[in-house]
């Protein structure tokens, strides 16, 4: 079967030429805020560390004022009302002066995973930005929101991912709805009529445990008449291939998170590596949850299973192991075309601030070369199965205990022991299905473990406890 890239390159390339004989194509024009200065950032200027400091504990350990925790504890719904403000603003109260006023907590909870959000080296790249140039040009990127820094910012990604090309998004959320509406599109520039027959249009095959972003943005897609949509079984490959043979339309693409966020479970990756050689799609993946994490160098899930050759398009994010905020897609630079001028979500959005894409580089640079926080997080992994016996498979743990009453009870009971972790429910999940989401982070310690297992231990059965695992671990 023919490649499925090349198959694909032509269709994008047919789309781009539509888009030119309709003066729709778009393009990105740097702005270089950094005077005669041709590389805005020298990495030789970031410090670097080989071991866990203590300022790196500020990521996994929070302060949060008693009323906050009442309101939890008592099921209270909250706006966020009794936050601390400054002196005379509503919402100040005295007592704050005092430590009894708050009470500390472990974050076992958030998406931080390496602790980067507290590293020097990207706040110091961050505050030299804001110094030199201020937020830096307000604007879309299209228009004047794109400058050298976050050009710099994409050359790394593209680096990272082994990708020709990368297009930073003001979030992860917003570059799964613009890819997703961007492939729709392809069918709509491509036909010969007002909308496409059946068979012109793009199938687009999604995992039925997929991100909400990439769900909305194929739903987005389908609205526009460009997609037909068919949703596999979570990580069955045997339904996949199913629908796959089943489906005469020749635009295939299949979307799929890599890790998946509330399950912990990694996506067969060496499976749909194999159906992509036997059906010739495109394969593209969210890997909003590995990237930094897995693979030796942090290029992510594609790249601990070893098959980066195999994923055509990348989505990831930089709100999470990477401590600070957005997302991007890799991919060839005829996509990345294609995605600028039809991606509504990035086209009419504000571009990330200056200092936001300094630090997101200096976080890629950070995360590259400091590999202990990766053999860090994967020991905390080993360790909790240890000490649970329960075989997870990602730093992602999602511990199903049923009943919505089950898991908020679970939950006030880790609160009130000292460890911030959310009660999962509907819509978020599905009914009965309610759940603990644990996550680990390189700089929480042994110590940190035994006391949220012994907790754990107390309000949920670990031989009755209900996990999803990985079909495949990946490679460090």
């Amino acid at each position: 079967m023919e490649s499925p890239a090349c198959c694909w390159d032509t269709w994008v390339e047919e789309a781009l030429a539509r888009l030119q004989s309709l003066n729709l194509l778009r393009s990105l024009r740097p702005i270089n805020v950094s005077a005669s200065v041709a590389r805005v950032q020298r990495t030789d200027d970031f410090e670097l560390f080989d071991e866990m400091q203590p300022w790196d504990r500020r990521s996994v350990e929070v302060d949060m004022a008693v009323p906050t925790i009442q309101k939890w504890l008592l099921d209270i719904p909250s706006s966020g009302g009794e936050a601390v403000c400054e002196d005379g603003t509503p919402g100040y109260d005295e007592k704050v002066e005092s430590n009894q006023y708050f009470r500390k907590l472990i974050l076992f909870s958030g998406n931080d995973y390496l602790g980067l959000s507290t590293h020097p080296t990207i706040g110091k790249a961050a505050s030299k930005a804001a110094q030199d140039h201020g937020m830096g040009p307000r604007g879309s990127a299209l228009i004047c929101g794109y400058t050298n820094y976050h050009r710099q910012l994409e050359c790394s990604l593209a680096e990272l991912k082994k990708k020709e090309d990368c297009l930073l998004c003001p979030t992860g959320f917003a570059a799964n709805m613009a890819l997703m509406v961007a492939v729709g599109d392809v069918s709509l520039l491509l036909s010969t009529d007002s909308q496409p027959l059946e068979v012109e249009k793009v199938a687009i095959f999604s995992d039925a445990l997929n991100h909400a972003s990439i769900i909305d943005g194929i739903r987005l897609a389908g609205k526009q008449k460009g997609v037909k949509i068919f949703v596999y079984r979570h990580c069955d490959m045997s339904h996949l291939d199913e629908l796959l043979s089943n489906c005469s339309m020749k635009k295939k693409v299949v979307v799929t998170d890599s890790l998946f966020s509330m399950d912990g479970d990694f996506a067969p990756m060496h499976e749909l590596a194999r159906l992509r050689k036997k059906h010739g799609y495109l394969l593209v993946i969210d890997d909003a949850h590995g990237t930094f994490v897995c693979g030796k160098n942090g290029g992510g899930v594609a790249e601990a299973f070893n098959c980066d050759g195999d994923v055509d398009i990348c989505v990831g994010t930089l709100s999470k192991a990477a401590g600070c905020q957005g997302g991007f897609i890799a991919c060839r630079k005829r996509w990345k075309q294609l995605i600028l001028s039809r991606g509504r979500s990035f086209i009419f959005s504000t571009a990330a601030p200056v200092p936001l894409a300094a630090a997101a580089y200096a976080a890629v640079v950070v995360a590259r070369k400091e590999g202990w926080r990766r053999r860090e997080i994967w020991k905390r992994v080993k360790e909790f199965q240890i000490l649970t016996g329960i075989p997870i498979a990602s730093p992602i743990i999602s511990l199903i205990v049923g009943t919505e009453k089950k898991a908020l009870e679970a939950s006030r009971h880790l609160l009130e022991s000292g460890f911030h972790v959310t009660a999962i429910r509907p819509p978020t999940v599905p009914p009965n299905s309610c759940r603990l989401r644990v996550t680990l982070c390189s700089v929480h310690t042994l110590e940190d473990l035994k006391k949220l297992t012994e907790t754990l231990s107390r309000c949920i059965s670990f031989r009755d406890i209900s996990v999803h695992c990985s079909n495949g671990n990946p490679r460090l």
